[in-house]
């Protein structure tokens, strides 16, 4: 029987040992490197640190988040109070534009009907509920008739009478 080479034979161990040193050097760094501490910290106890940095992290992220929220929600709240009293104001303006122009229009309306009382002689002004009324007027009973058809209108709160009684 013939002897068959080794595969373990001196020549194939030269060429084994660099690979079988180079494979031994990165399995004890490796090993080395499971039990490094850096600060006195193990692998785990760095990722566990790692963990509580990122939740505390994410809490403080949250806390700001809420808060801007907070103060974005108190903002708008405080602009649709404003823009509900703007509307509230402008409706009430014109309200009491249309009382006035009702006003007026009845003001006009009453001395137009009167006979002595011509109500293009008449200029009638109202402001907020106050009357005035200019122009002439025939005599001076019609120029209080004039104010009193005036005072009778319903939301008048005053009639300043500035009527020039004119003979005809």
């Amino acid at each position: 029987m013939k002897k068959q080479p080794s595969d373990r034979s001196p020549a194939r161990w030269h060429l084994d040992t660099p690979l079988l040193v180079a494979s031994s050097l990165a399995l004890v760094l490796a090993l080395s490197a499971c039990g490094k501490q850096d600060d006195g910290k193990t692998a785990g106890q760095q990722l566990d640190s790692s963990i509580a940095k990122t939740e505390q992290a994410a809490a403080e992220a949250k806390a700001k988040t809420e808060s801007t929220l907070a103060k974005a929600g108190a903002a708008l709240k405080d602009a649709t109070q404003n823009a509900e009293s703007s509307a509230k104001d402008v409706a009430s303006k014109a309200a009491e534009k249309m009382d006035d122009m009702a006003i007026t229009a009845a003001v006009s309306s009453g001395l137009a009907k009167d006979p002595d009382l011509s109500a293009l002689k008449i200029n009638v002004d109202t402001k907020n509920g106050a009357v005035t009324l200019n122009g002439s007027a025939p005599t001076e009973a019609a120029r209080e008739k004039a104010g009193s058809i005036a005072k009778a209108v319903k939301g008048v709160n005053s009639v300043e009478n500035k009527l020039l009684v004119k003979a005809s």
